[in-house]
Formats: C-alpha cells, sequence, structure tokens
C-alpha cells in the first residue's frame, strides 16, 4: 500500500459522506475449496501448478460455466503491498479502475487502502458503493458531462482533473451553485510516444487529452483566482504498460518540474503531482517485469532532492497503477469446442473469443496461453492456432502458438487478463452469452457477475408495431 504516513494523512481528512449503497462484502456461496496446501506467497500470476488461485480448474468450470473470468483477490493485494513497499514519503496510489471496474474486485482494492482513479460517473458511483473514500477519488477523462462533474462535486472526490479551459468554466459554474470548494489538477498534453524529455513534455501538441503548456499556464491563473476552485497541481499521463523502471521515474521528475513552474506563476503552492499510470506487466514469455526495487530507488531519490526546496517539500506524488496491481491476478478461460487442421497444425475453436477478450486483437498482442487439462504436460506440443466462434477473421488468440496437443473439452485459459478484459470486450457481437466473473479469496471462489444470456438481452429489447 502506499507509505504509512500518506495513509494515515488520507484517513484523517474530512470525507462528504455520499448516499450510496454500502461497501460490498463477497458471499461465499457457491464455493469451492482449495485442493492444495497454502501456498508460498507469488506477485508472478495466479496460475500455479495447474491451479486457478489454488483451485482445479475443472471445478471451477463446473460450479460456474464456461467461458469465465477469474481473479485471484489475494494475489492483487498482495500486489499492492509489493509496490507500496518501494514508494518513499508522500507518494500515494490510485487504482486505475478502467482497466477493471468489476464490484467485487474495487471492494477488495479499496479494503486495501489505497484511492480510486475513474473517469465517469459510472466509475464514480462504482467506488463508491465498493466503499473508496471519496476525498481518495480522483476523476480524469476528456468529455466529463455536467452530470458528473456535479456529481464529483457533490461527493466530495478528492481532485477532478480538468482538461480544457470550457470543462474549467463549467466545474467552475457547478461548485459554485452548489457552494462548495472543489480541488482539481489541471491535466498537460502529453505525445503518447513521449521520452519525457522536458522538451517534449511542454510541446506536445495538443489534442483529445489535456492542454499545451501555454493553455494550461491560462487556466492555472483562472483556477487560483476562483473562490469555487482549488488548484492542487498538475496532471500528465506519459505512456501505458511500461516495464522500464527508469523511464516511469523520469516522467515524474519532468512533471514535478512542470508542476513546480505552474504553480509559481499561478501563486499557489505545489500540492499534488499525477504522473498517471503506465506502470506494466509482461505479456510474452521473455519479458522481464518491472524492477519494484529499482523504482524505489529512483522515486527515492527524486524524493531526497525535492526536501531540499521549499517548493517541493510539502508535495505529494500520485500514482495511478491499474494492470499493474490487477492484470497478472486474472485469467479469462473457455473451453475447446471443435478441433480442426492438421494434426501438425491444429485449430482450436473456444466457446468464447473477442466477445469476451478483445484486447489481444485490438492492440495486435498475444498473451500467453495454458492448456488446462491434467495430462496437458504429457501430451506432444505443436503449433496450435487458438479461435473463438464468432464469424470474423480476427476472433483468433493466438496463431500456431507451442501447445500441448488440445482436445475437446480442454480448458484453455489466457493469461494476464485481469485488466483490460471483461469491460473492454464486444458481447454484443454475435449474441453469444456473456462470460462470467469469478473472485477467489482464502481458497473460496465466489460469483461476482452472472452470465447475461441472449434472451436477456432481446427481453430487454422493444420490437415496435407499426
Amino acid at each position: 500500500m502506499t507509505s504509512k504516513e500518506s495513509a494515515a494523512e488520507q484517513a484523517a481528512e474530512p470525507a462528504v459522506e455520499p448516499s450510496v449503497e454500502p461497501a460490498v462484502e463477497l458471499s461465499v456461496e457457491p464455493s469451492v475449496e482449495p485442493s492444495v496446501e497454502p501456498e508460498a506467497p507469488s506477485i508472478d500470476g495466479l496460475l500455479r501448478d495447474g491451479r486457478l488461485a489454488g483451485i482445479v480448474p475443472h471445478s471451477l468450470a463446473t460450479d460456474f460455466g464456461t467461458p469465465f473470468y477469474v481473479y485471484d483477490l489475494d494475489l492483487i493485494g498482495r500486489r499492492i503491498d509489493a509496490l507500496g513497499a518501494v514508494l518513499p514519503f508522500g507518494f500515494r496510489l490510485a487504482f486505475a479502475v478502467k482497466s477493471n471496474p468489476a464490484l467485487g474486485v474495487l471492494a477488495q482494492i479499496a479494503g486495501c487502502g489505497i484511492g480510486a482513479d475513474i473517469a465517469s460517473g459510472g466509475e464514480l458511483e462504482a467506488c463508491l458503493r465498493a466503499g473508496f473514500a471519496p476525498v481518495s477519488i480522483a476523476m480524469t477523462g476528456p468529455g466529463k458531462r455536467d452530470e458528473e462533474l456535479a456529481a464529483a462535486v457533490t461527493s466530495g472526490i478528492g481532485a477532478v482533473t480538468v482538461e480544457s479551459l470550457g470543462e474549467l468554466a463549467r466545474l467552475d459554474a457547478i461548485a459554485a451553485r452548489q457552494r462548495r470548494r472543489q480541488p482539481i489538477l489541471l491535466r498537460l498534453s502529453v505525445a503518447d510516444d513521449a521520452q519525457f524529455e522536458r522538451v517534449r513534455l511542454i510541446g506536445g501538441a495538443e489534442g483529445k487529452f489535456g492542454m499545451p503548456l501555454p493553455v494550461l499556464q491560462e487556466a492555472a491563473a483562472i483556477a487560483a483566482k476562483s473562490p469555487n476552485l482549488e488548484l492542487l497541481g498538475v496532471h500528465a499521463f506519459g505512456a501505458s504498460n511500461l516495464l522500464d523502471a527508469g523511464r516511469i521515474a523520469d516522467h515524474v521528475a519532468e512533471l514535478v518540474a512542470v508542476g513546480k513552474e505552474v504553480a509559481a506563476e499561478a501563486g499557489v503552492p505545489l500540492r499534488l503531482v499525477d504522473a498517471g499510470g503506465g506502470l506494466g506487466i509482461p505479456y510474452a514469455d521473455g519479458e522481464r517485469p518491472l524492477d519494484l526495487g529499482l523504482l524505489g530507488t529512483r522515486l527515492e531519490e527524486l524524493r531526497a532532492g525535492w526536501a531540499q526546496d521549499p517548493a517541493l517539500r510539502e508535495m505529494e506524488v500520485l500514482l495511478e497503477p491499474g494492470r499493474f496491481l490487477v492484470g497478472p491476478a486474472g485469467a479469462y478461460v473457455a473451453r475447446v469446442v471443435d478441433v480442426k487442421g492438421t494434426p501438425g497444425a491444429p485449430v482450436a475453436i473456444l466457446d468464447g473469443g473477442i466477445n469476451h477478450l478483445v484486447r489481444p486483437a485490438l492492440v495486435r498482442q498475444e498473451q500467453r496461453l495454458a492448456v488446462l487439462a491434467p495430462d496437458a504436460d504429457s501430451r506432444d506440443r505443436v503449433p496450435t492456432t487458438v479461435a473463438g466462434p464468432l464469424c470474423t477473421g480476427i476472433d483468433v488468440f493466438t496463431l500456431q502458438a507451442e501447445l500441448p496437443r488440445p482436445q475437446v473439452g480442454d480448458l484453455i485459459a489466457v493469461l494476464d487478463a485481469g485488466a483490460y478484459g471483461f469491460t473492454e470486450s464486444m458481447p454484443y457481437f454475435l449474441s453469444h452469452p456473456s462470460a462470467v466473473e469469478v473472485a477467489v479469496r482464502d481458497g473460496h471462489a465466489v460469483l461476482i457477475r452472472p452470465r447475461v444470456s441472449p434472451r436477456d438481452l432481446l427481453d430487454a429489447q422493444i420490437a415496435p408495431r407499426w
């Protein structure tokens, strides 16, 4: 988690009590008992010794049906702890909710004492229901509607990241109507391929996200004079899925330098720098994971330097990891319904595909697969194509990966699917049932999102009689 000092400060801050349902509590029915003795804690992934979070995969398939997502909540907690342990004083964490907004997952993360990074009114409601303290929530996003801004102000969230001069004016008016003073950050435009040099950071082309530096400085001057807004600092997102600790630290350093300049010109103290997410995970064999020790060392060096600067001494830095916390803790599991092709190059057809997990096709990056069968290790390994049931050529998880020869009835898991999985999919395409989501904690498996059938979707539609 975050440093003890930051956690204590966060807990001590007054929070506006929202009118929402109480925090989610995971039930223990139905449950599947683990088939092995407790394992040594690991943060590498949920597949260990052929089991998913310590549970025999076919037991999960029997209890919940296929296809399904499974999340190891204990592993998520361990990953939060591992990251928090290397962060220096003054660094805080907020989970990037877009990576996995399942209510059962959010409830686990809220219980770990970190914050949330949201990008919609729907994610705000989900976080409040899951038990996140409003003051620990930061809202980003380039297209916030007035009703979403109003909900954020009403809930008393810790920061709204403002993306334009127009949004600044709308938020100012909304806060004035509610007679509240809303803390804000100003988002800086950064090119997606930025290498974190200062010249690139302050000269990024104006686009969908944030404001170029001159516009941001204008926004800072306006915000500093408003009685309805409290300017905390700046925000910028650097890049996605970084495995280079040095690049992450460089991004933080560059953004702090810009934040110091902006705050000084606006005549306000720099209280918070939101460096976004981007902490990555390996998706392919051979990729080295993010070096947490090196990340901690680099950030500690930065903090030591800031301690010598009166303008930065009291500043906090917010990191917003998403996939780093939940990606390795999830898997998508589907059943082989047909095997075709040739003996030397079989094609396994699953009962689920990009309608449930579109990321590999969307970003053109295959993820590791595992054949979950008791005798998988004894089978010969052959170049195998694994595809879904949809009538499109892009519904393919892997082309000719070396896998144990597939058989009808096998379960196949797409690993590292705990982030950008269920809710980034295209569930309505070709009217198949949805996947279910299952969470495992302390050896118990619990259904956290039920399956939606095509009939359910039809019942919600209207066929007009003209």
